[in-house]
């Protein structure tokens, strides 16, 4: 193994990196957009992908089988925020946005997307007067995401407690509307069932038929990713499992092959497999 590479923790995750420097055409990379590719900032439309984010994958991409964003954001806005359009070594680059229900490409530019499920407007438009009836912490917010609406609790007071007070409120009014109720960093987000990012990963994978796959999360909606990976693994496709660190997710952490610090520990990570792979071409 490359002495710059850090070493995964676990022995799956060595197998799973060994595999992919091995045999990098048939590699897929799936990486979350915030937390893992941008840092997680208090307003989530100030969000941008980390300067080295782009030079990386670039860098990346055509020395494996395909790059894949997957994220609860539109695909629309993962690719502007991200910087993802038109880039030189990114012609390939698929963003699955809204967890699978939305793909935009890079090879022609265009969003392609299922419909919306009904129940999502309806809980849009009941929850302002729902928060305030349950009593909302000052300071959270509404995000009005399209196919999803998130309740965020960071710029309260008392984010973890604004949080705990309003996760059984909120799943009981998705349950209402037929979705469900998605914890993350700070965040409750209703979606509609069937949608989740270990969906959306295992289907690409299959798609592109990868010898291997390397995912790399920091929050709760990555652990269904993670689930797909040990699937894949116990099926006999290596696979190595990221956390871009954070307190927040221990869950995650804790079934990770390898943590870095947060997305310049990422944009390191990508940087030398990037190099690794170049050296072993």
């Amino acid at each position: 193994m490359v002495s710059s590479l850090p070493h995964p923790t676990t022995s799956a995750g060595r197998d799973g990196l060994a595999a992919f420097l091995a045999r990098p055409e048939q590699a897929v990379v799936a990486l979350d957009f915030d937390g893992t590719l941008a840092e997680i900032v208090p307003d989530p439309e100030q969000a941008r992908a980390h300067p080295g984010a782009v030079p990386a994958l670039s860098a990346l991409a055509p020395r494996i089988a395909s790059v894949a964003v997957v994220t609860g954001r539109p695909a629309g806005v993962a690719v502007r925020y991200g910087g993802f359009a038109g880039v030189p070594g990114l012609e390939h680059l698929v963003v699955l946005g809204h967890y699978g229900a939305e793909r935009w490409d890079a090879v022609t530019g265009t969003v392609r997307a299922s419909a919306v499920h009904p129940g999502v407007a309806t809980a849009r438009a009941e929850l302002p007067g729902f928060l305030d009836a349950v009593g909302a912490w000052p300071g959270t917010w509404i995000e009005e995401k399209g196919r999803a609406v998130a309740v965020h609790t960071r710029r309260s007071s008392d984010p973890q407690a604004a949080f705990e007070a309003l996760r059984d409120p909120l799943a009981d009014l998705a349950a209402r509307h037929g979705l469900v109720l998605e914890p993350g960093r700070m965040v409750l987000e209703l979606r509609p069932p069937g949608m989740d990012k270990g969906v959306a990963l295992a289907e690409y994978v299959r798609e592109v038929g990868a010898g291997s796959v390397l995912y790399a999360g920091d929050d709760l909606g990555d652990l269904p990713a993670f689930a797909a990976v040990e699937k894949l693994r116990s099926d006999g496709t290596p696979g190595l499992l990221v956390c871009s660190g954070s307190t927040e997710v221990q869950e995650l952490t804790d079934r990770a092959d390898l943590s870095v610090p947060g997305p310049t520990g990422v944009v390191r990570f990508l940087t030398d497999l990037a190099t690794a792979v170049g050296e072993r071409a």
